[in-house]
């Protein structure tokens, strides 16, 4: 199963209108809130980066994991429709490489959006801050970093979208975890690391040991939910 077939099957779907219209929406948030309240940033002694995420990344990030959430739902709605995935399993196809395709576009619409962000961050610092000749690297830093913590929670979504064969029970598990994330404390790191929460993490500069703590966490996730899944198709196909 290639990327290329998950595409076009997505075309029917609101799949890439939703991470288009999703990518708007959160790259807007930061123009608008310096738009309107851009004497509150102005003077923080912080680096222009910092100031935007600080400011802007929790609402942009609850943007970012509903996209994902949604999209996930999508994408296994129409394995799910008219029995279509009971029809695959005819075919010399593994369901692990289905999950796989999925998980690449997913993750590519959703750099797609965080680079629009990543955009609209540049647009803000070149606007209202003066930046240093680093600014690029520092962006990349920032939102490569955000980027990883992103993963965990693509591959849990589209977990729970393929043991779903309802979409609104999987987009109703999302959501619940999407908002049990914004209520864990920010200061456990135990906590922290539920997959849906890591993507509200921002980079932080003046603290790189806690960052590469978050990264070893999100590898470490990818790597029990890649193993997840081959244990699910198994166990699943022993009872069908």
């Amino acid at each position: 199963m290639s990327v290329s077939l998950e595409f076009k099957k997505v075309k029917r779907t609101g799949f890439l209108p939703a991470f288009l219209c999703g990518g708007i929406l959160a790259a807007a948030v930061p123009i608008i809130n310096m738009a309107v309240r851009s004497e509150m940033y102005l003077n923080l002694p912080d680096n222009p980066i910092q100031i935007l995420l600080g400011a802007n990344w929790q609402i942009m990030a609850m943007l970012n994991v509903l996209l994902i959430v949604i999209g996930s739902c999508l994408l296994y709605h129409t394995e799910y429709a008219d029995n279509a995935m009971q029809k695959m399993k005819s075919l010399p196809i593994r369901e692990s490489t289905i999950f796989l395709s999925k998980a690449v576009l997913t993750i590519f619409m959703s750099l797609f959006a965080l680079v629009m962000e990543a955009g609209a961050v540049t647009l803000c610092c070149y606007h209202w801050f003066e930046i240093g000749s680093n600014f690029f690297g520092e962006l990349g830093k920032y939102f490569g970093y955000s980027f990883l913590l992103m993963l965990p929670c693509i591959i849990l979504s589209l977990l729970i979208s393929e043991a779903c064969k309802n979409m609104w029970v999987s987009l109703g598990i999302g959501v619940v975890c999407v908002f049990t994330a914004t209520m864990l404390p920010t200061t456990n790191f135990a906590l922290s690391l539920f997959p849906f929460a890591m993507p509200f993490q921002v980079f932080v500069s003046t603290d790189v040991t806690q960052s590469i703590h978050y990264i070893y966490g999100a590898v470490a996730e990818l790597a029990v939910l890649a193993l997840a899944q081959i244990i699910f198709v198994k166990v699943r196909r022993s009872f069908e």
